[in-house]
């Protein structure tokens, strides 16, 4: 595997891309930070986006396909882990693409009551009758050498991809397993049922430690190596907000989310 900027890798006859690093916090004043993971992943047969964020997210995914070299148009696939807004908003900026959510998420997701919940109920409306939908069950091949596992917990129908590189495996987790510490602890900050979620990320542990070299994507954070049972992170946090609090327009401060060490 050849780590080139933290962010590309060359797996064999895949490239991986992370086009935005998920961010391991919340907001304690103004509701979730939704600083979701966006990766995307090439092989010669498909160029396909693992998630693509919400409204916050839209301008800085334009722009970093466009670095890449690579329009909305030629998507060919967006596999989305879940049904919230800070992951499954922009599957409309691809207008070619098959877009794919587990069968158990899109049944849970249209039963949610409008305004009650993190599901973008319009979006997911819309998607429901989109022509290119496909709905994925559990240890389904989806592409070549991308398989999916349902991981319930942070919601019903949560799906883990795995990608099969031929030399090792790389796990998008999604938010059934959002960061390091849930990935440590086996245990979520946000869901339904507390042993489901333990079920679910044992799940993703085999799946990721099941051959030397694999690489973890989770849904809020870094990704991450596992070198003699000791999690590794690839690459730093960056989060920071531009803050107007002075009279002056021309003038702000930059407040840093992330720690000095």
């Amino acid at each position: 595997m050849k780590n080139e900027d933290k962010r590309s890798f060359s797996m064999g006859a895949y490239q991986l891309d992370i086009i935005v690093h998920g961010y391991p916090g919340k907001s304690v004043c103004h509701g979730p930070l939704g600083f979701s993971t966006i990766a995307l992943v090439r092989h010669e047969n498909y160029t396909a986006l693992i998630d693509v964020g919400g409204f916050g997210q839209r301008l800085i995914l334009n722009q970093r396909l466009k670095e890449l070299g690579i329009s909305p148009e030629e998507v060919t696939d967006v596999l989305l882990t879940h049904s919230h807004f800070d992951h499954a908003i922009n599957w409309v900026n691809f207008p070619n693409a098959n877009i794919y959510l587990s069968q158990t998420e899109m049944t849970w997701a249209l039963q949610q009551p409008a305004g009650k919940t993190y599901v973008p109920e319009l979006y997911i409306s819309a998607l429901q009758n989109h022509a290119n939908l496909v709905l994925i069950e559990h240890d389904q091949q989806v592409l070549p050498g991308i398989k999916s596992l349902i991981c319930p917990g942070h919601t019903p129908g949560s799906t883990v991809y795995v990608l099969d590189t031929g030399d090792c495996d790389v796990v998008f987790t999604g938010d059934a397993c959002k960061n390091r510490a849930e990935l440590v602890s086996r245990a979520a900050d946000m869901t339904y049922d507390k042993t489901v979620t333990e079920e679910s990320i044992n799940k993703i542990w085999n799946a990721w430690s099941r051959r030397v070299g694999g690489l973890l994507i989770p849904g809020h954070d870094l990704p991450m190596t596992l070198e003699r049972d000791s999690i590794q992170y690839i690459g730093t946090h960056q989060a920071s907000i531009k803050a107007w609090l002075d009279d002056q327009l021309n003038k702000t401060t930059i407040i840093s989310l992330t720690p000095s060490h």
